[in-house]
């Protein structure tokens, strides 16, 4: 695997020629760099946008290295808050250890289990004590954890900020000195923790990582960032039909950096169907080619086909899912918004994500487009579908 191949889809690199030149030499003397990824277990299940560390990882095991797959349960309890304006709740051990273990099953669609390392930082963060924690509390300053965004942010709102998050990028960094790291994979909005990651290791006499960082994943709306609290996610374990579905959903925009992110076809071969686009090839059917390939790869060899061809046939040929919820919705005589009607009926998480669904054209009432999203539905009966794979037939009784 060539350089560009393996540092496609990363934002940035750090140090650049330093991280090429470590590569370069290990390879050539047969050793093996240590290549770390850390995933905090929040939630129970894995999605699309959490692989693009994870094909790192594996990208890394190919060429013969280490991959380390650390699973964050000590720092899980603590809760970072990246990326939000409020600190994120802490979870329980018991709760931890329940997502953890759902993490390392769903993993293993990815990564060679013969080639991966799992790691718990509890087995080093839990034996650091008072002492341990003060000494690596002392290797940082106030100053310079306001330098990471979301902090500095609420500092200015004056929005408050707890102690033990100051210890968040701390302890995360001390888990590249714990393993050794030579190199540490991250979200672009982790950058500020990798970094602290290099400056700890040097605090400790150790050679500092390299860092790469990759774009974070946009969901299905194609403006957030895909989350299963969005409502915009795929999920590694959704049922080949609706990962399938959900793919084919995607703007045309938006499945160029699907391919850019998520693919393992060769650049010049996704470079090849950009042209056969331009040339007039039906984006659908390039778009199709995703989904077999994403769906073949949780799924297995032909899942993606077969998944094809269910979609063919539902959507192509005007069949229906079998087995549509039935809901029935109290409504009042003069009837209910649609956006509201779509989260009742559990199509959708909320209000607004109905309303983006309505202005994205991604709504059907009765086989009918919606696109305005101030109507109001009477008392009645009503197929509804959002996107290519969500339905309910609606009762809205008064």
């Amino acid at each position: 695997m060539a350089l560009e191949e393996l540092e496609r889809a990363t934002n940035e690199i750090i140090p650049l020629e330093e991280f090429r030149s470590r590569l370069t030499q290990a390879e050539a003397k047969g050793e093996r760099l240590r290549i770390k990824a850390g995933f905090d277990p929040t939630a129970k299940d894995l999605h699309l946008g959490h692989t693009l560390l994870l094909n790192k990882l594996r990208a890394f095991q190919e060429r013969g290295h280490e991959a380390i797959f650390l699973i964050g349960d000590f720092t899980g309890m603590i809760g970072d808050p990246t990326g939000k304006n409020e600190t994120r709740k802490p979870l329980t051990r018991e709760q931890v250890e329940e997502n953890a273990q759902t993490y390392k099953e769903q993993v293993f669609k990815i990564l060679d289990p013969e080639k991966t390392t799992i790691a718990f930082n509890s087995a080093w963060l839990d034996q650091l004590g008072t002492e341990g924690m003060l000494k690596l509390a002392a290797q940082h300053t106030v100053a310079r954890m306001l330098e990471r965004d979301d902090f500095s942010k609420r500092y200015r709102d004056g929005q408050p900020i707890a102690i033990h998050e100051f210890m968040y990028p701390l302890l995360q960094g001390y888990d590249s000195v714990a393993l050794k790291a030579d190199l540490e994979l991250g979200g672009n909005d982790q950058k500020f923790n990798l970094l602290v990651g290099r400056h700890l290791q040097g605090a400790y006499g150790q050679r500092p990582q390299a860092i790469m960082t990759v774009p974070i994943l946009e969901g299905l709306d194609g403006v957030n960032k895909m989350s299963k609290s969005l409502g915009n996610y795929i999920g590694l374990t959704d049922e080949p039909r609706d990962m399938f579905g959900k793919l084919m959903s995607i703007s045309d925009t938006l499945m160029w950096r699907y391919y850019e992110l998520l693919s393992f076809k060769p650049l010049a071969e996704i470079e090849a169907l950009r042209k056969a686009m331009a040339e007039g090839a039906n984006p659908r059917d390039i778009k199709m080619t995703l989904g077999i390939e994403i769906v073949d790869r949780f799924h297995g060899a032909g899942a993606g086909e077969a998944a094809k061809a269910a979609f063919i046939a539902q959507f192509s040929q005007g069949a229906l899912p079998e087995n549509i919820p039935q809901v029935t919705i109290a409504a009042p005589a003069e009837g209910l918004a649609l956006a509201r009607v779509l989260k009742e009926a559990g199509l959708v998480t909320s209000n607004a994500e109905g309303n983006r669904m309505i202005d994205q054209k991604a709504v059907r009432v009765d086989n009918q487009r919606i696109e305005d999203r101030a109507l109001v539905l009477a008392p009645g009966e009503y197929l509804l579908q959002v996107g290519s794979r969500r339905y309910a037939k609606a009762t809205l009784a008064s």
